[in-house]
């Protein structure tokens, strides 16, 4: 209550609204972070601490639903990660790719687009589902001998 009475005192010396002052709060932790590990760092966070925490969640819950969508998620972001670290020298000459990047991660967990079940399904399955059988197999005839 005491921090409310505050920001409202600010808000009648200033002229400026609540909203301003969260803006302004969002750009300077934005420039930290910036500062701080640059657009990687800020990409990696996004990619990571929601997803990490709805993955948490999800373990704890007893439904298999919300299991499911966030495997899928760290599959596709594995994916992209080595994509990225075997293609560094593409990174460089893609305009924007850390705010594209940004996008695409939150595309990928947002639950009203569930990108990840997309990109999985059309992109990763077909080259990586045949071959599970034969991994498997493999691994079967090594621990025999």
């Amino acid at each position: 209550m005491m921090q409310l009475e505050k920001l409202k005192q600010i808000e009648k010396k200033t002229g400026y609204g609540a909203a301003y002052f969260f803006l302004l709060g969002c750009a300077t932790i934005s420039l930290f972070l910036f500062l701080l590990g640059g657009a990687k760092f800020i990409t990696d966070l996004v990619s990571f601490i929601y997803p990490a925490y709805m993955s948490f969640k999800a373990i704890d819950s007893g439904t298999g639903n919300d299991d499911t969508q966030w495997l899928t998620y760290w599959v596709v972001f594995s994916f992209v990660s080595i994509i990225e670290n075997c293609a560094v020298f593409i990174v460089d000459f893609i305009p924007f790719y850390f705010f594209l990047k940004v996008a695409f991660f939150i595309w990928l967990y947002h639950p009203k687009f569930l990108g990840a079940a997309v990109v999985y399904s059309g992109f990763i399955k077909p080259f990586v589902v045949p071959y599970l059988g034969t991994i498997g197999s493999t691994q079967a005839q090594k621990k025999v001998q």
